[in-house]
């Protein structure tokens, strides 16, 4: 490897597709995590970062919070027709997280061929993985919630 080469490969970084992942420096050795905002005043968490909370008013007087990793699948679809480059059907659903945050995700390790109303409540758990790689090199990171059996 040239001197060029290893200095393109240290700039190269993973990047989140969604703002309220946060991705470690030294990433994939250190799991990347979801985050969100919880209300000083009334202690409502929110995903990602907040300035005004939406139950009691309170401005700009939030604690960052990580997020669980795992939660319960609330409610679900099949994804039958997609864009070009996206495979289908697929499951959509959102996740509901221990914080009272809710989320959605895509949910793998179930058959999308044959939906289960048992699917409801399901114990899922988030794994942040490589899905793309953008224009200038760099890993693109999403969530990606997987069925826990």
């Amino acid at each position: 490897m040239t001197q060029e080469q290893a200095t393109e490969e240290k700039t190269k970084k993973a990047r989140p597709i969604v703002p309220f992942l946060r991705i470690p420096d030294n990433f994939p050795e250190e799991p990347a995590y979801l985050f969100g905002s919880r209300c000083r005043q009334c202690g409502t968490a929110f995903l990602g970062e907040r300035y005004a909370c939406g139950r009691c008013g309170a401005v700009q007087d939030f604690d960052e919070i990580r997020l669980s990793d795992e939660g319960e699948l609330y409610v679900f679809t099949v994804i039958h027709q997609t864009l070009p480059g996206i495979e289908a059907p697929y499951i959509a659903g959102i996740i509901d997280l221990p914080e009272g945050v809710s989320i959605r995700g895509n949910v793998y390790g179930l058959d999308p061929l044959k939906p289960d109303p048992s699917w409801f409540g399901k114990k899922v758990e988030m794994r942040a993985e490589k899905v793309r790689v953008d224009r200038e090199g760099n890993d693109v990171i999403a969530p990606r919630w997987y069925v826990v059996e």
